[in-house]
C-alpha cells in the first residue's frame, strides 16, 4: 500500500521525484534542520543514484568548514574513472555566509553551474536554518538567512524546504506507516505518540518502530498469534517514556489547579499504565519530587519565558521541551515558595512511608495526591496545614 501524500512532505516528495526523472537538476539546496526529512531525501538519493558496489567511488561527503568551495567544485567538475555518476553532499553551507562577502566563492559557484558536470549532482546542506511548519512564523534571523540563500543559489539550484512536520501530518504519517506494516494504530494512540514527543519526527519514527515490534511479537501464550496487530493508547503510555512524562505533567497541572477529582483520575491512569503496577510507586514519587523541585526553582528565579528555563535549570535537570511552558504556568499558580516547599515535604513523607513497606502503596499515593491538590489552610497560629494531613 502506497502512503498517501502528506502536505509537510511535499517539498521532499518533489525532490525525490525529480532525482528519479530526466528533470534532475545539477544542484539542490536542502534548507532546514528537520533531520527526518533530510534522512529521507538522502536515502532516496542513495537508492536512486548511488549503487552499493560503487558507493566508495561515487559518494562524497564534504565539509565546507574543512574543504574550500574551490576545491570542492574542482572535485565535482572532475569525472570519475571508477563510477559513471557522482553525488556530492556539501555540509556547513553557512560558512559561505559568514566573515565577508565571499564574492570569489559565489563567482566560482556561478561559473560551475553555467557549465556543470552532467555526471555529477551537488547537494548543499543548509541545516543551520530552522523552518517551522508554517513558514509565515519563521524567525526573522532565519528568514534573512533563507532569503540570502535564495538570492545566491536559488537560480542555480533547486531549493528543497525541510520544514518541521505539522502535528496533524505527523499523525497521518504514523497511521499510514502502521497500515503499511499491516498494523492498526488507534487514533488516540497516534495522537498521543506525536504529542508526547513534540512532533519530533526522528523520535516519533524511532518510538513507532519499537511499538511495531512490540505489538507484532508472537503471542502464542495468549493464543492470539494470528490476531491483527494493533497499537493502543495503553501501548504508547507503557513503552514511550515521554508519554509517561506527559501524563505526569497533566497530573501536576490538575494538582496546581487544586482539582482533586481530576488529579486522582490521572494518578490512576498512570498506575494502570505502569509496567510495575503498585511497585512503580517509587518511580512516580521520584518524578513528582523532581517536577516540584523544578517548579520551585522556576518560581524563585521568576522565570516567565521557556527560553529562560535553560539558564536556570542545569543539564540533566531539565524537562522535555514540550513541557516547558506548561511547567512555568503551573509554577506561577503557587502564591509563595512556602506552598512549593510544603509539597516537597509531603512527597518526602510519602517516600518514607513507601520505603517502610505499607500494606497498600496505591493508597499512599492517593492520599499524597489529595493532599497536594488541597489548598493549604492556615491554623490559628498562622501555620499552613492540610485537610488530609496524616496523624503522627
Amino acid at each position: 500500500m502506497q502512503m498517501p501524500p502528506v502536505r509537510s512532505f511535499a517539498s521532499s516528495d518533489r525532490f525525490l521525484a525529480e532525482i528519479a526523472s530526466p528533470a534532475l537538476r545539477p544542484g539542490y539546496v536542502l534548507a532546514g534542520d528537520e533531520l527526518f526529512l533530510y534522512e529521507r531525501c538522502r536515502r532516496g538519493v542513495l537508492q536512486t543514484l548511488v549503487p552499493d558496489n560503487l558507493r566508495d567511488f561515487c559518494l562524497h561527503d564534504l565539509d565546507l568548514a574543512e574543504t574550500s568551495i574551490f576545491e570542492a567544485l574542482d572535485q565535482a567538475q572532475t569525472p570519475s574513472l571508477m563510477a559513471p555518476f557522482q553525488v556530492f553532499f556539501f555540509r556547513n553551507l553557512k560558512v559561505l555566509y559568514t566573515r565577508g562577502a565571499k564574492k570569489d566563492e559565489f563567482a566560482a559557484i556561478d561559473a560551475y553551474f553555467r557549465s556543470p558536470n552532467p555526471q555529477a549532482l551537488l547537494i548543499f546542506v543548509a541545516d543551520h536554518l530552522r523552518l517551522p511548519a508554517d513558514l509565515r512564523k519563521m524567525d526573522m534571523q532565519d528568514k534573512d538567512r533563507f532569503e540570502r540563500i535564495r538570492e545566491t543559489l536559488g537560480d542555480l539550484c533547486g531549493v528543497v524546504e525541510l520544514a518541521r512536520v505539522d502535528e496533524q501530518d505527523a499523525v497521518r504519517w504514523v497511521t499510514a506507516t502502521c497500515d503499511e506494516q499491516n498494523t492498526k494504530c488507534d487514533p488516540d494512540a497516534a495522537r498521543e505518540l506525536v504529542d508526547a514527543l513534540g512532533a519530533d519526527m526522528m523520535l516519533v519514527a524511532s518510538e513507532l518502530e519499537k511499538l511495531l515490534l512490540y505489538v507484532s511479537a508472537p503471542r502464542e501464550q495468549a493464543g492470539v498469534e494470528h490476531a491483527e496487530a494493533r497499537i493502543t493508547l495503553g501501548d504508547v503510555e507503557t513503552l514511550v517514556l515521554a508519554a509517561k512524562q506527559r501524563s505526569l505533567y497533566e497530573l501536576t497541572d490538575a494538582i496546581s489547579l487544586h482539582d482533586r477529582a481530576a488529579a486522582l483520575g490521572l494518578l490512576h491512569g498512570l498506575l494502570n499504565a505502569s509496567d510495575g503496577g503498585e511497585d512503580s510507586a517509587i518511580g512516580h514519587l521520584y518524578m513528582l519530587a523532581r517536577t516540584f523541585r523544578q517548579m520551585l526553582i522556576i518560581a524563585e528565579k521568576n522565570v516567565r519565558d521557556s527560553r529562560a528555563i535553560w539558564q536556570v535549570l542545569w543539564q540533566g535537570f531539565r524537562m522535555p521541551p514540550f513541557a516547558a511552558d506548561d511547567l512555568i504556568r503551573q509554577a506561577r499558580r503557587y502564591k509563595s515558595r512556602r506552598e512549593l516547599s510544603r509539597a516537597l515535604r509531603l512527597i518526602a513523607r510519602a517516600d518514607l512511608e513507601l520505603r517502610n513497606s505499607p500494606p497498600d502503596k496505591r493508597l499512599v499515593l492517593e492520599r499524597l495526591v489529595l493532599e497536594l491538590a488541597t489548598e493549604p489552610r492556615a491554623n490559628v497560629h498562622g501555620v499552613e496545614t492540610s485537610q488530609f494531613a496524616l496523624e503522627i
